[in-house]
């Protein structure tokens, strides 16, 4: 894993644990020194450590890219996500960025349709002009 000591709380990450099994899941708690991160594990190669939080070298992961969500099917189970984990914070972002979509219900469909759309942005151009 490349090393990056710019990790923060919430940060979504992958990575190996300490006895080499995959993970993937977002930060909790980095250490004073930015040398170990504790690691909420979402999804794992061994299922014992889902929903577990482990201690691991902060070289040893790296950071997923945000991702903008503008689906309500995708808001609605990262919400289960945050009140599984308990993250009032994420919960209370994610709620607003519902509520967003259901009061802007065609502005949200239009950027999810341009997101959606395959291939490349050179065919939605109109050469007819």
């Amino acid at each position: 894993m490349a090393e990056n000591n710019q990790f923060k709380n919430e940060d979504w990450v992958q990575g190996r644990s300490r006895e080499g099994e995959l993970i993937h899941g977002f930060i909790e708690k980095v250490s004073a020194d930015r040398e170990i991160v504790k690691v909420n594990v979402v999804e794992s190669d061994n299922e014992k450590a889902v929903g577990k939080s482990i201690w691991i070298p902060s070289k040893w992961t790296e950071k997923l890219p945000d991702l903008e969500i503008s689906n309500e099917s995708h808001l609605l189970a990262l919400i289960d996500l945050a009140l599984l984990s308990k993250d009032e914070t994420w919960f209370m972002e994610l709620s607003g960025k519902l509520e967003s979509i259901k009061i802007h219900p065609k502005i949200n469909a239009r950027k999810s349709e341009e997101f959606l759309i395959q291939g490349n942005r050179i065919g939605k151009l109109d050469l007819n002009r």
